[in-house]
């Protein structure tokens, strides 16, 4: 499996689950499991696909570099946790609610 996929792989798994992270620890910007899986991967795909650009480092995670992995993983991670929660907060300001 070429570099990219593997590198596209971990970081929508890793988004995925900082999405479900969010949504457990903020009950107020929970989407539901299926929403915060859907916006924690797409974060986690744009973010880490960013986080690549940004630090070329990081695109060796597919030839077995640990630390590269874990960077994805993390960076991955990070960025879908706050996709989800951005895409909790607006729409909680939709429904009309107050941000708490």
């Amino acid at each position: 499996m070429s570099g990219t996929i593997t590198n596209l792989i971990i970081q929508l798994v890793a988004g995925a689950i900082g999405g479900n992270a969010v949504g457990a620890a903020m009950k107020n910007l929970n989407l539901g499991t299926l929403g915060n899986t859907i916006a924690g991967a797409i974060g986690g795909a744009g973010g880490g696909a960013l986080l690549s650009t940004l630090l070329p480092m990081l695109q060796g995670a597919g030839a077995g570099d640990i630390g590269s992995t874990i960077s994805q993983a993390v960076g991955g991670g990070a960025a879908g946790a706050i996709v989800t929660a951005i895409a909790g907060l607006i729409k909680n300001i939709m429904a009309g609610q107050p941000a708490k």
